[in-house]
């Protein structure tokens, strides 16, 4: 975020699940953050809301400790400042009356700081409960807007459990809030690399003429991580990893990649393109679902040096469990920039390395002058944006060896966020809370967004009915997922690049 971006306007921040982990380990550094690049406005403040009993104090003081144990360097003037603005109120989800004090105190807080009546809904609770919140808004008249007063709604992951369920949920929310006031989240897409991959593509005359069928071999999406389930076993156990993955964090990342040229940056042309690009998804049918489809759940294993117990070991978890802690998937598009390049993608848990990217992968070169050199020897043109551990992009590309002979070897340019801008830390919110609080809708999924992402996913969902059919390929935790996805992947001759960064995987 740079220094000289506006502060956004006067506004209230109303978190529902305020006591919850979401808002002590990724909102409030987010707004910390923003206070300390001067993106917060003075005339702003915080309203929590929960089930817990507590006060304003209680409230305040718990948030200092968590932000405290986030940053060991934290600036006391700032967050002294986030502090005062913070209040709290008791209640529950589904009970009227809360939401008749909240239409009490909101007045009181505008007067109090000058928020001039804008609110920020902000619903960091369990999915089952987001419809509820809402109509429950709507009911007390909160979420009605004027011509000077604006009223928006962030919505957390995951919207919708399957196709039905999200057409259910956007039912229910947009016969309440018009679209434009609803802003459904994924923190992804506030990743520095992630918002990069638009100027990448369409702010440089190098990439942009390369991306397409003519250029590019296939791409890979991977999000790996190497904690396992851990004590969410009862939310995964109704979840699986392509749920929880698939049709939010790793279809944002495709369609980034892989959508048209907007016509502008504005947030509806960015947001057309990229449903269009779901659409443009080959369906899956029953053989694509066994073939291109793989299922994955960890066994027992070593992950950094420690002992992992298997997925069906972990609390809530049933003993003889079917639910798939990993999916790849192989994907065709049916357009004309990518038609016949595969886009492979795979995330999973209790894997070797926390890592997450996207490798765009050049086509060869001719190899008529290199005809003595084993075609597995030939240095392939790789662009990886690294989003995770660290941000930044590596250029993969072959160079002669220094000598008198003719022998190449690899050579890879390095970008790093952290080094070159001497980028801070941050929790991925910041920039999307912030877009929020200016209107600015391009990072959020529209409901089309939504339902086009689970139109693709259903059938797995559909196919997967059968126990049998759908039983998970068990990986051992620590590696780099099972066999069979490498397997999918080497039907076609290729690889997926290695957890560790090497060039080709290591085999599970």
């Amino acid at each position: 975020m740079e220094p000289q971006a506006q502060r956004a306007g006067p506004c209230i921040l109303v978190i529902f699940g305020a006591a919850g982990d979401l808002t002590r380990r990724l909102l409030v550094p987010a707004l910390y953050n923003l206070r300390r690049g001067g993106l917060l406005p003075e005339e702003f403040a915080i309203v929590g809301i929960a089930r817990s009993s507590k006060d304003s104090e209680a409230f305040r003081r718990d948030l200092g400790t968590s932000l405290r144990a986030f940053d060991n360097h934290i600036v006391e003037d700032d967050w002294k400042w986030l502090a005062e603005r913070m209040f709290y109120l008791e209640g529950d989800f589904d009970d009227p009356a809360a939401y008749q004090k909240l239409a009490e105190l909101l007045p009181k807080v505008d007067e109090l700081h000058r928020t001039g009546g804008n609110y920020l809904f902000y619903l960091a609770t369990p999915p089952q409960v987001f419809a509820t919140i809402i109509e429950r808004l709507g009911e007390a008249g909160l979420v009605r807007e004027s011509q000077t007063r604006w009223r928006r709604v962030i919505i957390e992951k995951p919207f919708g459990t399957d196709l039905r369920s999200a057409q259910e949920l956007n039912r229910k929310t947009l016969a309440v809030l018009r679209e434009s006031q609803i802003y459904r989240i994924d923190h992804y897409l506030g990743k520095e690399t992630v918002q990069n991959l638009l100027v990448f593509r369409f702010g440089n005359g190098i990439f942009e003429p390369l991306w397409n069928r003519n250029h590019i071999d296939h791409v890979q999406i991977t999000v790996a991580e190497t904690i396992g389930v851990e004590r969410r076993g009862k939310f995964y156990e109704a979840t699986g990893a392509l749920r929880d993955m698939v049709p939010n964090h790793l279809f944002q990342l495709l369609t980034l990649v892989a959508m048209e040229p907007p016509t502008c940056f504005a947030p509806e042309s960015v947001r057309s393109e990229k449903t269009k690009l779901l659409d443009a998804v080959h369906p899956f049918g029953p053989e694509d679902a066994r073939c291109n489809v793989v299922r994955g759940q960890y066994g027992a294993g070593t992950v950094a040096g420690n002992g992992m117990m298997p997925y069906r070991s972990a609390p809530n978890v049933a003993p003889d469990s079917a639910t798939e802690t990993y999916v790849a998937l192989k994907l065709m598009m049916d357009n004309w920039r990518w038609a016949g390049v595969p886009i492979y993608l795979r995330t999973g848990k209790a894997l070797a390395r926390r890592r997450s990217e996207v490798v765009i992968r050049f086509k060869q070169a001719p190899f008529a002058l290199f005809r003595d050199t084993p075609v597995e020897r030939l240095t392939p043109n790789d662009l990886i944006l690294h989003l995770q551990p660290e941000e930044g992009v590596t250029l993969r590309f072959g160079a002669k060896v220094p000598g008198p002979r003719m022998r190449m070897g690899d050579v890879e340019m390095k970008f790093s966020y952290r080094d070159y801008f001497n980028a801070t830390p941050s929790t991925g919110y910041e920039t999307l809370i912030y877009d929020c609080m200016l209107g600015d809708a391009t990072l959020f999924k529209r409901a089309d967004d939504i339902e086009a992402g689970w139109r693709i996913v259903q059938p797995l969902l559909d196919a997967w009915t059968d126990r049998q059919a759908a039983a998970p390929a068990i990986y051992p935790a620590g590696s780099s997922g099972p066999q069979e996805a490498d397997a999918l992947m080497a039907r076609d001759g290729r690889h997926w690049r290695a957890l560790d960064g090497s060039t080709v995987a290591t085999p599970s």
